[in-house]
């Protein structure tokens, strides 16, 4: 969290509070201690410039020096609070604020420690406190049963609005990672893109000089040939020559080669897909289900390789002994179901997989003992991943009480289309 937007929000804090005495004291001429009052503001103004002077203005406050500074603002709010009538202050709901701050940015002990202190200082102020500042002559108490009535909302508001904030923030800071990680991925295949573009381009300014060489060694195979000495050198120097224009060549065929944009046979992306994960004692077999019309021509893009690859992997990862890849196809759409034969999702977060950081599949016996299998980050970049290819996945436990666990993509025609726009 940056220290200049504590310092700003302690600035509005400060000045909402000001006003709030100002109109108290002399707009309405009720009596309360101004000294004591404007002391406590004066000390969280000058607590406020000590953190603008003291720190670097982009200075970025660590999660304990948050965690302080939201402290001292609760107890600071709760001394004011403390002379202007405790609970039966309708400022009181205040306490809530700096609590709900501190939960979208600190870590779940903090948040705890926030909430003690808030609820501390709520019950202290509820038995101990200056009179509720009212008009002169006058008294203002309210009843006990109400006055514990609002405690016991303010500090079910504290627990409901900090750990919902909590959890909320956690969340969005999970799919921040996640998909910095997917963007990652992505940044590598654009990465290898432009060396592609680079082998050209040296094919092409390598070519010249190359030709240059192997010129000036003929004249010198022609002039040398008969001399015992050269000959061989000579004749090593061509051969080596050739060899760099062979090279060179296929380097450019290579890195002309643009694979996202070629149409292969739907069964033969599956092979390429499958044929990597064949080598872990896995049998993988494909089913053909009920097809109609001619095979369906796909784009073989990286994204959806490495995304059905990475959900073959996975089915591999908790089978026991085979995955079953089942396909069918009409003139509306390609469906694939991705089996194993495993223990199948855990009922309890079936429904969640897909999100970062869900997973509590237990890997067959094939590929190891341990219990985990990693933090669903690869199942997450697989979904966002064929996601952006238009297709739609479900998760699930197959119908067969035999199997295992169960993905069903549908990848709706046509075929060929683009990418959808990576957004985060």
């Amino acid at each position: 969290m940056r220290l200049e937007t504590l310092i700003h929000i302690r600035w509005i804090a400060v000045f909402f509070q000001t006003v709030s005495i100002c109109f108290v004291a002399f707009g309405l001429s009720f009596s309360l201690p101004l000294r004591f009052c404007f002391a406590l503001v004066a000390l969280s103004s000058a607590f406020n410039l000590c953190l603008h002077f003291y720190y670097p203005r982009h200075h970025r406050v660590s999660p304990n020096g948050a965690m302080l500074i939201f402290a001292a603002d609760i107890l600071l709010l709760s001394g004011l609070l403390y002379f202007t009538g405790g609970l039966e202050n309708p400022f009181a709901l205040l306490l809530i604020a700096p609590v709900g701050m501190g939960a979208t940015s600190l870590f779940f002990r903090s948040v705890l420690l926030l909430n003690i202190l808030a609820i501390l200082c709520a019950c202290i102020l509820a038995l101990f406190h200056y009179p509720l500042p009212w008009y002169p002559h006058e008294t203002l108490s309210l009843p006990p049963l109400f006055i514990g009535g609002l405690l016991t909302a303010i500090i079910i508001a504290l627990v409901f609005i900090s750990f919902d904030s909590y959890r909320l923030a956690e969340e969005a800071r999970q799919f921040s990672n996640a998909l910095g990680v997917t963007e990652l991925i992505l940044q590598k295949e654009r990465y290898i893109s432009a060396m592609d573009g680079l082998a050209i381009a040296a094919v092409h300014e390598l070519g010249t000089p190359l030709a240059t060489i192997q010129l000036v060694a003929s004249d010198f195979r022609r002039e040398l040939g008969k001399n015992e000495r050269y000959a061989e050198d000579v004749g090593l120097l061509l051969s080596q020559t050739e060899r760099c224009r062979d090279i060179l060549a296929g380097l450019g065929t290579m890195a002309g080669e643009d694979r996202s944009r070629d149409k292969v046979p739907f069964t033969l992306l599956l092979e390429e897909v499958a044929a990597p994960m064949r080598n872990f004692g896995i049998a993988i077999e494909l089913r053909q289900g009920a097809c109609e019309g001619a095979e369906p021509q796909v784009r073989c893009n990286p994204a959806i390789t490495y995304g059905m690859g990475n959900l073959v992997e996975n089915a591999v990862d908790f089978a026991r002994s085979s995955v079953f890849l089942r396909y069918a196809w009409d003139k509306e759409a390609i469906s694939l179901s991705i089996i194993d034969d495993g223990e199948g999702f855990s009922p309890d977060i079936v429904d969640k997989i897909g999100e970062p950081y869900i997973s509590n599949r237990k890997k067959g016996k094939k590929k190891g003992e341990i219990a985990g299998g990693g933090l669903g980050l690869g199942l997450f970049i697989a979904k966002t991943l064929l996601e952006r290819m238009n297709f739609k996945l479900i998760f699930r436990n197959s119908a067969d009480c035999n199997l295992g666990a169960e993905v069903r993509l549908v990848w709706p025609a046509p075929f060929d289309a683009e990418p959808k726009k990576f957004v985060f």
